[in-house]
C-alpha cells in the first residue's frame, strides 16, 4: 500500500498543470507526417514541440503538420529553434501565442552555429521578459547549475539542460554536473533535452532523478520511429521507477547473493 501511495503522489507537475507522460516529443526528422503520428502515439507523450520558425503555423490546410497532431491528447509547445538574440526568440515566442493561442514555449538562444550550443547570458534575457509577459517557460540551456539558478530566479516554468549535443545520439556526458543540478534544483522539474540516442540513455537520466526527457531526433532517426517511441516510453517508466525504488549500493569486492551464515563448512 506505501508503494502505491507513493507511486500515486508521483506526479510531473509543470506552472501547476498535471503531466501524465514524462516523455515528450518533437515533430522534426521524421520520413512523413504519418510516421510521425504513429512515433506520437506509440510514445504515450503528452507534449509535443514545434519549431515554429520552421513550421507555417498559419497553414491548417488539410495534411499540414498540424494536422497530423491530436491537440486533444497532447498540449502543443512552440520552440524558439534558430533563434540566435534573445530579442529573436522573443518576437517567435509572442508570434506562436498569437497563432497557437498557448502561452507555452520551449526557449531556446543559440550562441553557437556549429554546437547549437544555447547563449545562456541571452536565455536568462529573453526568459525573465517572457515570465513577465505571462509565459510559461521552459529554458533549454548548457548543463550548468549557475545558469540553471539564473533561470529559475528568472521565472522559467521548468529547466531543460542538454544531455550532449543537439542530434548527436551521445548520451549524458556530465553525470556530475546531472547530479548536481538534482540535488540544487528542487523548485522546478528537471527535462533533459537534446542528445540522448536510445532507450538506455532515457533509462540512465531517469535513474539520476531527471523530472522528463524531451526528445526527437532519436526516435525520428531510427530505423523504425514507432518501435522506438514506445522503447522510449517504457525506459521512462523503468528509469522512474529505478529512481523511485533506489538502487543498491556500489560494491568494490564480490559480495554474495544469498546468506553464508548457518552453512555447514
Amino acid at each position: 500500500m506505501l508503494q502505491e501511495e507513493r507511486l500515486e503522489s508521483d506526479k510531473l507537475v509543470i506552472a501547476g498543470r498535471q503531466i501524465r507522460s514524462r516523455l515528450m516529443i518533437g515533430t522534426g526528422k521524421y520520413p512523413n507526417f504519418e510516421v510521425m503520428a504513429e512515433a506520437h502515439r506509440r510514445s504515450g507523450a503528452e507534449i509535443v514541440t514545434v519549431a515554429v520558425r520552421r513550421v507555417d503555423l498559419k497553414d491548417r490546410s488539410k495534411g499540414s503538420l498540424l494536422d497530423y497532431i491530436d491537440t486533444d491528447k497532447m498540449l502543443l509547445l512552440p520552440n524558439t529553434a534558430a533563434c540566435y538574440s534573445a530579442d529573436e526568440a522573443i518576437r517567435t515566442a509572442r508570434l506562436a501565442r498569437e497563432i497557437l493561442d498557448t502561452p507555452w514555449v520551449k526557449l531556446e538562444v543559440i550562441g553557437d552555429e556549429k554546437t547549437l550550443y544555447p547563449d545562456n547570458e541571452g536565455l536568462v534575457e529573453a526568459t525573465r521578459v517572457l515570465a513577465k509577459e505571462g509565459f510559461i517557460v521552459l529554458p533549454y540551456f548548457n548543463d550548468d547549475i549557475v545558469t540553471a539558478k539564473k533561470l529559475v530566479d528568472a521565472g522559467a516554468a521548468a529547466v531543460m539542460p542538454l544531455a550532449a549535443p543537439i542530434g548527436s545520439g551521445l548520451g549524458i556526458q556530465n553525470f556530475t554536473t546531472m547530479r548536481i543540478l538534482r540535488e540544487m534544483i528542487t523548485s522546478v522539474p528537471i527535462i533533459v533535452d537534446a542528445g540522448v540516442g536510445t532507450a538506455s540513455d532515457v533509462a540512465v537520466a531517469m535513474e539520476l532523478g531527471m523530472d522528463g526527457i524531451l526528445l526527437n531526433t532519436a526516435v525520428a532517426s531510427a530505423k523504425d520511429p514507432a518501435m522506438m517511441a514506445e522503447a522510449m516510453k517504457l525506459a521512462i517508466e523503468a528509469g522512474r521507477l529505478a529512481y523511485l525504488a533506489g538502487r543498491m549500493p556500489r560494491r568494490l569486492y564480490a559480495s554474495a547473493s544469498s546468506p553464508l551464515d548457518g552453512l555447514s563448512k
